[in-house]
């Protein structure tokens, strides 16, 4: 009776989100383009016609992350067009050029913009006036690419970092960081004292001559701010000013939604993993033994690799990530054999049931709601290379965990002591692995979704390899899914 309890109270939570999701979207146009080989996706209330909105991710994003920003302001009447970026999402042109160079990958994305911008204005209903909205990395494009497109009358840069910003340019500038985003926020600051305003006010008017502003959403960071109700009125205002327009319509606040979502997803999982047959916990490892092998392999791994330059996929970092891992789980299963507890083979088709389940049930509701999770042809090769390394690292870390059963602050310790090495890999060489600090978020959301599931899976069943396996195959995915192709100098 728990059992039915539990998926009824799951299947409420997913039905109730994405009801929610599906109505945000409702009344709204939604079709997908492809501009030469860049994938994008236009988003009007039926028959639109005035300014055109052409809106980009951040690094490592896709188009369905700024789904919050295009629906908002769709809504409000705009032509949107958003995009994948070269090397992001399923557009399959790598990125290419020289990362750390003006006249290299910035300019490739800039033009890329350029071609997409292009495009947009040639839809119909659009009236030839044209703003850019990006996010992160994004932000220095559009406001690079505002200052090269005279067509460009607003910018409005989420989470702003761009060198490129003076107290002249671009003229109309409309800045949005989160409140927890403290380098961004100052450097947000420094650019609104150039022209005498502080934070929260506002210089000049849009679409009047020269107007800036920047804005601090509450209670957010890097990715919330992608959520926030204030940013998006921020930036609706802000363009409806500029092009001297009204609006009825709300902001799009899907996060809340994709939530409920998330959490009923996985709460699914849990009286699912009740159908496996049931398994005895594997015995504990004695404490000192147990921190060895949390720690020691935590900190060799990183030691071990930093001499080597690791350039072998077409992926930024995930080389050096395939190996960290590959390396890492080895040396934890070596250590495990030495005192007599290497971990048995029986469950394995279980954690095909739960990548399984994970892949279609999680993934389908990432890639239509939150950000690109199903790759193209092209990405399989990555997957392959990623996916020996991320077995025997989730192998490793189901055995330390006793398939789940471990007590809590010894599931904290490994996983703390994992994120840890990736940071101190980071540490030893940022200029080669600085992108590893973009890809933490992903995994520690990968703890808390997948991780709970897998977990529930094993101690049902005892089995490290169940838990293991499952979450080995989930993690390769999700990180082969997530770094951006890359061909070139880095």
């Amino acid at each position: 009776m728990r059992n039915i309890l539990a998926v009824c109270a799951a299947l409420v939570l997913i039905g109730l989100g994405v009801f929610l999701l599906e109505r945000s979207r409702a009344g709204l146009e939604i079709l997908d383009l492809r501009v030469g080989d860049t994938p994008a996706t236009l988003m009007q209330r039926p028959g639109a016609v005035g300014p055109v909105v052409v809106i980009a991710h951040g690094f490592a994003g896709s188009r369905q992350l700024m789904h919050p920003y295009q629906i908002t302001l769709a809504r409000a009447g705009y032509l949107t067009v958003s995009f994948d970026f070269q090397g992001h999402g399923r557009n399959p042109v790598p990125m290419s050029g020289d990362v750390n160079a003006l006249d290299g990958t910035t300019q490739l994305l800039m033009a890329e913009m350029g071609r997409v911008t292009d495009a947009a204005l040639a839809l119909d209903g659009a009236d030839g006036r044209v703003a850019l909205l990006g996010h992160s990395m994004a932000s220095d494009i559009v406001v690079r690419q505002a200052l090269a497109d005279p067509r460009v009358e607003a910018v409005v840069a989420v989470s702003l970092f761009s060198r490129a910003v003076t107290d002249k340019a671009p003229m109309n500038l409309l800045a949005i960081n989160g409140a927890w985003e403290g380098a961004l926020r100052a450097e947000a600051r420094r650019i609104m004292a150039e022209v005498g305003a502080q934070e929260g006010e506002t210089t000049g008017h849009p679409g009047k001559g020269f107007a800036r502003r920047a804005v601090a959403a509450p209670m957010a960071e890097h990715v919330g701010v992608l959520y926030s109700g204030t940013g998006l009125a921020e930036a609706r205002d802000w363009l409806n000013l500029t092009f001297d327009r009204g609006h009825d319509s709300d902001e799009a606040t899907i996060g809340g939604p994709i939530l409920l979502t998330l959490i009923g997803v996985v709460l699914l999982g849990l009286p699912l993993a009740q159908i496996m047959p049931a398994g005895h916990a594997p015995p504990e490892i004695p404490p000192g033994a147990f921190w060895t092998l949390a720690i020691a392999p935590a900190i060799l791994t990183p030691l071990v690799l930093s001499p080597f330059r690791t350039q072998i996929l077409p992926v930024l970092v995930a080389d050096y990530l395939a190996l960290h891992l590959a390396l890492y789980g080895g040396l934890v299963l070596v250590g495990l054999t030495l005192i007599g507890r290497v971990p048995k083979r029986a469950g394995w088709w279980a954690g095909l049931v739960l990548a399984g389940f994970g892949l279609l049930a999680f993934g389908g509701m990432l890639d239509r709601y939150v950000a690109s999770f199903y790759p193209h042809t092209g990405r399989l090769p990555i997957l392959a290379a990623i996916l020996p390394g991320a077995v025997l690292a989730m192998v490793a870390d189901a055995a330390l965990l006793q398939a789940g059963h471990a007590r809590m602050w010894r599931r904290l310790a490994v996983r703390l002591a994992v994120l840890a090495s990736l940071g101190l890999a980071v540490a030893l060489n940022p200029e080669r692995l600085f992108f590893l600090v973009l890809i933490l978020p992903v995994i520690a959301l990968f703890y808390f979704s997948f991780g709970v599931i897998g977990g529930a899976v094993g101690r049902r069943m005892g089995s490290v390899m169940a838990m293991g396996l499952g979450l080995g195959v989930i993690l390769a995915w999700a990180l082969s899914v997530t770094f951006p192709l890359f061909q070139g100098a880095v």
